[in-house]
């Protein structure tokens, strides 16, 4: 509940109880249910298991009640007006009788209280109502009870192990609640709603019983908060389901917690020991997420739809809180991102992510590259004997092993037990392969990492490469056979077969290579 009762009071309380007893002091109480009728007699109906507090001198208290003469005639009764009898108990506002009584009552707990003449209203009677000297009896049972000294009251019956933060003033939180006067009746729910009350804390949003109640709390933490009515809806109530002066319980489990200056956070899980570049604006990403609500509550996964998530970062492609917390990452990376909701959706949400609400992704960067970017060679072997170097139009055989940068392999050839074999700068393998073949010699082993613009695209290959992905290929030249200078070309002499080209290309494999033409 978070607003201020206007404009509705209680119905004013019945004349009959207001009225003072003036014929004398009271009678000390007799035991439960004993003594004469010149005695008050006190029979305890009903008592709670659990009984925190009793009313004592000086407490406020709301009960309802019926009262009847000793044949059972009703006289009075708060359940015919439905509301409460609300008064202080021990400074004169009851009859004596009824002073006395009340004292040492539970919450809930009910009794039944015959009171003699002399601690009612004595031989004068209230004229049209009580006859002279009548004996009353009040079936009572109290509904509330509280003191002006009361302060907010917090019992704390789950904490979280971790706790990074609890609530300040100026925060804004999420949180569930049960709603229930000290009797326990409900009367309102946020669970009933299927939707967490939102609210800043600590500048006069809510009443203040609830402004204090929360300061403090984790994010998963478990509470109940009891409100007297002077620090929640007071003499008026809330001219709906709370009436005046009543002592409020909420029990509430908080579930967000943010302030509007925070700016994301970002916790490194797992950082690779090699790191040989950071991410920065501009970058293209590949990374995999998990991502929940602050409590833990899953909404969505690129796990579990089995392919990464891929964006440029810094450009504004992704939510301003991932754009921030995905800069510097090294390619291997694990982080946890949180950002807070001005740096996410927002009051409005998305799909199942709510208004207002703190995102935690858990992230894993599988890989990234620039599209300024060019391919890279590192010569891992050499032969003392280097000097043959290949060029375009070279024969090649060569051995490889094609992997993503994660290490996840794509290919092999020493798998399948034999080598590729191209002919160098004629576009039978990707561009940035047939850069990365370029100068070596017969031996030598290189590991050549390709990015996607000069790979496979952001199409990738089906069900093998996928879109966007940076290629690492580990490579070990086994033969090549010099090709002929620019500008040369082949004559045939003699006659030209109808069947040429299917002729010399013998593995029927739509090319034709040197060996091949060779071999005629």
């Amino acid at each position: 509940m978070a607003f201020r009762a206007r404009g509705w009071r209680p119905p004013p309380p019945p004349l009959l109880l207001l009225l003072l007893w003036v014929t004398g002091q009271a009678a000390p109480v007799a035991g439960l249910g004993l003594g004469s009728d010149t005695e008050l007699q006190i029979e305890r109906r009903f008592v709670p298991d659990e009984c925190p507090r009793t009313v004592l001198s000086g407490d406020f208290v709301r009960y309802h009640y019926v009262g009847t003469f000793p044949d059972g005639q009703k006289f009075d009764s708060s359940y015919d007006r439905d509301s409460t009898f609300n008064v202080f108990v021990g400074k004169g506002q009851l009859i004596a009788g009824m002073d006395q009584a009340l004292v040492g009552m539970c919450v809930n707990e009910r009794r039944f209280v015959k009171i003699p003449p002399k601690l009612a209203y004595g031989s004068e009677g209230v004229s049209g109502v009580i006859p002279p000297n009548s004996v009353l009896h009040f079936d009572v049972l109290l509904m509330d009870i509280w003191n002006s000294e009361d302060q907010v009251q917090i019992h704390t019956y789950f904490k979280p192990p971790s706790c990074p933060r609890t609530i300040q003033v100026s925060d804004f939180v999420r949180y569930h609640y049960n709603g229930t006067f000290l009797d326990g009746t409900l009367f309102d729910s946020s669970h009933n709603r299927m939707k967490t009350y939102d609210t800043y804390v600590g500048i006069g949003w809510l009443i203040p019983g609830m402004d204090k109640g929360l300061l403090g709390m984790c994010v998963g933490e478990k509470r109940t908060i009891t409100i007297p009515p002077f620090l929640a809806y007071g003499e008026d109530g809330d001219g709906k389901d709370i009436p005046g002066q009543a002592s409020l319980v909420f029990d509430v489990a908080l579930l967000d917690l943010h302030n509007p200056k925070d700016g994301i956070s970002i916790e490194n899980k797992v950082v690779p020991e090699n790191c040989e570049r950071r991410s920065q604006s501009g970058d293209f990403l590949r990374y995999h997420y998990n991502g929940t609500l602050l409590d833990g509550t899953f909404f969505d996964s690129s796990y579990s739809r089995n392919r990464t998530f891929d964006t440029y970062i810094g450009q504004g492609y992704v939510i301003a809180g991932m754009d921030e917390g995905l800069l510097g990452v090294c390619i291997g990376e694990k982080r946890r991102i949180v950002v807070p909701p001005h740096l996410g959706y927002g009051e409005e949400g998305r799909g199942n992510i709510p208004g207002s609400a703190v995102l935690v992704f858990d992230i894993h960067v599988i890989d990234f590259h620039n599209p300024s970017d060019s391919i890279s060679i590192t010569s891992r072997y050499k032969p003392p004997d280097c000097s043959v170097l290949s060029k375009k139009g070279d024969y090649l055989k060569y051995h490889y092993n094609a992997s993503l940068l994660d290490g996840t392999l794509l290919d092999s050839t020493w798998n399948l037990g034999k080598t590729y074999n191209i002919v160098l700068g004629f576009g039978q393998v990707v561009l940035g392969m047939d850069m990365g073949l370029r100068e070596m010699c017969v031996g030598e082993k290189r590991t050549v990492i390709i990015p996607p613009h000069l790979g496979y695209g952001e199409a990738g290959v089906d069900g093998e490469v996928p879109g966007s992905a940076v290629l690492v290929f580990d490579i070990e030249l086994l033969e090549l056979v010099a090709g002929l200078p620019e500008g040369y070309m082949f004559i045939w002499n003699g006659e030209v077969s109808a069947n040429l080209f299917e002729e010399i290309d013998k593995d029927g494999d739509g090319e034709v290579l040197l060996e091949e033409v060779t071999d005629c």
